[in-house]
């Protein structure tokens, strides 16, 4: 029950952060591997995106109700971000995400120095693509993320907005409700694979899943209320967390990175394994 609290909180924590800006998982997936020590990874994973997807579909709803979302652009890359995360949670189980790190890295300073320097970017919502251009493009933009989210995750929901508000023109709050749609989608993708090879602690994820919803409900109302400059200076704040995060995976001393991470703060909360 201990274990299940803190767990929960992390949900909570997660799903206020995901629900915003995304990177969600930099606070869940840690916290699992913490908690849940031994468990394999595709488990850790599966448990992950049962609570995750409760707290994203959560979000929305909200911004449906609220922004205006172009359904044309979005859905084809929802249809496509499906299919290729369920490809990608397959790929999970034969291919080290690990080799991954070193581009996501460089990835995600790109997009913290891009929007750090361009004050204006996301504040104005001007859409710059032909309908035509942006199913195109939702269609190759959902192939790659899908994949991506379903074989490893964090920091899906921060690439998604960067590209609908780099690529599409959409401002922080219309580019986020998109990232939620497309977000679904590949969480759903990614959980049907994994429950259905038996991937998922149910006794874990449905409390989790209850406080991810929670956090996403006061997450979507803050952003809603706070504006596009406060989603803005979130969005830095956690694509540097996620930077750092993945920097330490790959680069630092500890070799392992959610391993070591995991061991010690076990030992801080005075547990084995």
């Amino acid at each position: 029950m201990e274990d299940i609290f803190y767990l929960c909180l992390f949900a909570f924590m997660a799903g206020f952060i995901d629900s915003v800006v995304g990177g969600g998982g930099l606070i869940q997936l840690p916290a699992l591997l913490i908690f849940l020590p031994g468990v394999p990874l595709p488990t850790i994973f599966g448990t992950g995106k049962f609570a995750g997807i409760a707290g994203t579909t959560a979000a929305m709803v909200k911004y449906v109700r609220s922004v205006r979302i172009n359904y044309m652009a979005i859905l084809p890359a929802a249809l496509m971000a499906f299919v290729f995360s369920f490809l990608g949670a397959r790929a999970l189980s034969h291919l080290d995400a690990s080799l991954l790190k070193p581009l996501i890295l460089l990835l995600l300073v790109l997009v913290a120095i891009y929007t750090f320097i361009k004050k204006d970017f996301g504040s104005l919502h001007a859409p710059k693509l032909t309908e035509s251009k942006e199913r195109l493009y939702g269609l190759a933009i959902g192939a790659a993320i899908g994949f991506y989210d379903g074989f490893f995750g964090p920091g899906t929901g921060s690439f998604l907005i960067f590209i609908f508000i780099g690529l599409f023109g959409f401002n922080f709050l219309a580019a986020s409700a998109a990232a939620k749609v497309v977000n679904v989608a590949t969480n759903l993708s990614a959980l049907l694979y994994f429950a259905w090879s038996g991937h998922v602690l149910y006794e874990v994820a449905v409390p989790m899943a209850v406080c991810s919803i929670l956090g996403s409900q006061l997450g979507t109302r803050t952003a809603l209320k706070r504006g596009v400059g406060f989603v803005r200076v979130l969005f830095l704040v956690v694509v540097s967390g996620i930077i750092l995060k993945f920097a330490y995976d790959t680069y630092g001393t500890g070799g392992s990175g959610f391993t070591e991470i995991a061991a010690s703060v076990q030992q801080l909360f005075g547990r084995k394994g």
